[in-house]
């Protein structure tokens, strides 16, 4: 992904890229891009290391838009590498500006000084935190329910242990839909699935939801694929295709049980 280039003051904008539809259905991919752009640059990485799933989420993107085509949903993502800043983290957790990312020392952020976190914070954290929640507001206002979905890929090999589950639903403080979710995609067959894996909340992987989501009620969850599984546009597709029935099923089921109630 080509990065926009920084403006007079800078700043690397924007840093949200948001395609909206109709629909009431929000993509999230927070860790989309592994873009490394001035005035940060590469943090003192090399280059396989700002390619690798520290830098980003490989497939994840390339996932959320072909899920978005199949479900008329709007898409919103990070355009910078979230080892610049995390977007799925709060400005006081330490993986927001990690020095180390699994076995990767990432040493732009070994000793980087609070005005620097603060400067980072403020050109790409609350931009892109301020742009969600703008769109999910304005949905809410029109009288509309949205459903927010956060999408991630994990590496199959993590600290040297091999991970078995190929697709992981991760709930915040409401399971309805992860636990929806999971029982559509294990109906359906195919995948190793897992609810709460390979993280869960408890592991601080749900910032955005319990941002943006929980306070509203917002029905939410988060999604996780084993990136070896997504690991070309056409294996991104076959996977958008896999998993976009079991989607749309539990988002109507959730739907008209909440009609009902």
């Amino acid at each position: 992904m080509t990065a926009p280039e920084p403006d007079q003051n800078g700043l690397f904008q924007p840093v949200i890229e948001i395609c909206a539809t109709g629909g009431d259905v929000i993509l999230v991919c927070e860790h989309a891009c592994n873009a490394f752009p001035a005035p940060w640059g590469d943090l003192g990485l090399s280059g396989a290391e700002r390619q690798a799933h520290i830098a980003w989420d490989p497939g994840a993107l390339g996932l959320m838009r072909g899920l978005a085509r199949r479900l008329g949903a709007t898409t919103v993502h990070a355009t910078v590498s979230r080892l610049i800043y995390d977007c799925n983290r709060a400005p006081d957790m330490a993986g927001a500006m990690p020095a180390r990312s699994e076995t990767f020392a990432v040493p732009g952020n070994a000793a980087i000084s609070a005005a620097e976190r603060a400067a980072r914070t403020a050109a790409i954290y609350v931009p892109f935190h301020a742009g969600l929640h703008a769109l999910i507001v304005q949905r809410i206002a029109l009288g509309r329910r949205p459903v927010v979905i956060t999408i991630h890929s994990f590496t199959p090999v993590y600290f040297g242990q091999r991970r078995d589950v190929e697709f992981g639903v991760i709930h915040d403080a409401d399971p309805a839909l992860a636990r929806t979710i999971l029982a559509e995609a294990e109906a359906r067959g195919g995948l190793v699935c897992g609810l709460n894996a390979p993280y869960s909340a408890a592991d601080d992987v749900t910032h955005t939801l319990r941002l943006q989501a929980t306070p509203y009620g917002l029905a939410n969850a988060m999604l996780e694929i084993r990136n070896d599984l997504i690991a070309s546009p056409a294996a991104e597709e076959a996977m958008a295709e896999r998993l976009a029935p079991a989607l749309s099923a539990a988002i109507a089921a959730l739907t008209a049980t909440a009609k009902a109630g």
